[in-house]
């Protein structure tokens, strides 16, 4: 099958994003500024933004303390689902402003209520931190719904942690209706350095520079975050059994060095016999979701991953 080429839209994007001033600072701080700098930018070029009828803080409690949550409520809101959202941002970026969009896109495409987790970042916080954070959210919210109401884990990139809550809550006896996972990070085993592990992943050399993410950029993160990469709360793909957990939605991207893992994800969800929705988007690359103004191409995907979620839920009980 002939390769389809990269998208050109988002590989402007790209050439004119490395020109922002916040690329060059390659600190912890000066990625975070730049991650808050691109995202701004790319919601800026979005022809119809989503407006949410309103967005509210909010909070949850966990051992070390309160974790904040953002509260995004959509307009025509249909009872009896709730989302819990998980930024990405390589565990050391991200937080409620970088996805505000991310998460008025879920609430508007499905007419469910969002909660996203502004969950602690490394180095400060270094692993478990973060899935400690969200797997602590999502329980509180889980808990302050009532057992009527379905509970979704959604996440993109490293934002995956979706997939490591969604295990933990089968262990836990605490159901979710269903997983959303968009360009998972799966695989941490070798922390993105190990030869062995990465030929297992032929898209971390086929696309390790030059869509954005990059496998150093991957390195670094993981070092960041500090987790033994074969604890599935980071490696999701190395939990021992699959069985039970939420049904899912998968969606990668053929310009990605995280393809190959996430759609090895979406393969031992099936094994397992989980429901799985997987879709590739072989022109796209990992940022797609947050890029609906930069290209059509990324609109059509990021608006079919939502309607998927919508869809696998259609007709089902609370």
């Amino acid at each position: 099958m002939t390769e389809r080429a990269f998208d050109p839209d988002i590989a402007e994007w790209l050439r004119l994003r490395a020109l922002d001033p916040t690329a060059a600072d390659a600190s912890v701080e000066g990625a975070r500024r730049h991650s808050v700098a691109v995202n701004e930018r790319s919601r800026a070029l979005l022809a119809d933004p989503f407006v949410p009828a309103g967005e509210r803080d909010g909070r949850a409690d966990a051992p070390h303390g309160a974790v904040p949550l953002r509260v995004t409520e959509p307009a025509n809101r249909a009872p009896g689902t709730t989302i819990v959202f998980f930024h990405g941002g390589g565990w050391i970026a991200g937080d409620m402003r970088t996805h505000r969009q991310h998460m008025r896109r879920l609430a508007a495409g499905t007419g469910w209520t969002v909660v996203g987790v502004d969950y602690r970042l490394a180095p400060e916080h270094p692993y478990p931190a973060a899935f400690d954070d969200c797997l602590a959210a999502a329980l509180h919210v889980a808990r302050a719904a009532g057992p009527d109401e379905r509970i979704v884990v959604a996440g993109d990139s490293a934002g995956a942690l979706a997939a490591s809550v969604a295990i933990a809550c089968r262990d836990a006896g605490t159901p979710l209706a269903a997983q959303l996972l968009i360009v998972p990070v799966t695989d941490v085993a070798g922390g993105y350095a190990d030869a062995d592990v990465n030929a297992r992943y032929p898209s971390r050399a086929e696309r390790a520079d030059g869509y954005g993410l990059t496998l150093d950029g991957m390195r670094w993160f993981a070092g960041l975050y500090e987790a033994p990469g074969d604890d599935w709360r980071v490696s999701p793909l190395r939990a021992p059994d699959l069985a039970g957990v939420a049904p899912a939605v998968v969606h990668t991207s053929g310009y990605d060095l995280l393809r190959d893992e996430g759609n090895a994800y979406a393969d031992a969800l099936r094994a397992a016999g989980v429901e799985v929705v997987h879709r590739v988007h072989p022109t796209l690359n990992h940022g797609f979701f947050g890029l609906g103004g930069v290209s059509p191409a990324a609109e059509k995907a990021a608006a079919q991953a939502v309607t998927d979620l919508h869809d696998l839920l259609r007709g089902r009980p609370s």
